[in-house]
């Protein structure tokens, strides 16, 4: 049986404890402060900004397999509205085109 680290385990705690407290005290703040139409288009935008950041490097860095599969992802997530088979699809075709 693995034995736990009773600092690891109060490390582990604190940083889930830490990382609630972040999320709910930013949820609590703008529940009670008067925010523009500007900021709030901004942060509606902001979970496709954190998208793009994070898979236009690996495209930039991709080769062939990842740029189709990223094409692919995007015709079957407009087509099918279904990003769970949108994802399952660019995955089995990056699979497909690494094994030839």
């Amino acid at each position: 049986m693995v034995e736990l680290d009773g600092l690891v385990v109060a490390v582990i705690l604190g940083m889930a404890i830490v990382t609630y407290l972040t999320k709910a005290g930013g949820l609590w703040l703008l529940g009670r402060i008067e925010i523009g139409e500007r900021t709030e288009a901004g942060l509606e935008a902001l979970p496709g900004a954190i998208i793009v950041a994070i898979v236009a490097p690996e495209l930039a860095a991709g080769g062939p397999a990842e740029w189709t599969a990223a094409a692919v992802a995007v015709v079957v997530a407009v087509r099918t509205d279904n990003l769970l088979v949108a994802l399952g699809s660019a995955i089995g075709v990056v699979v497909v085109l690494r094994g030839l």
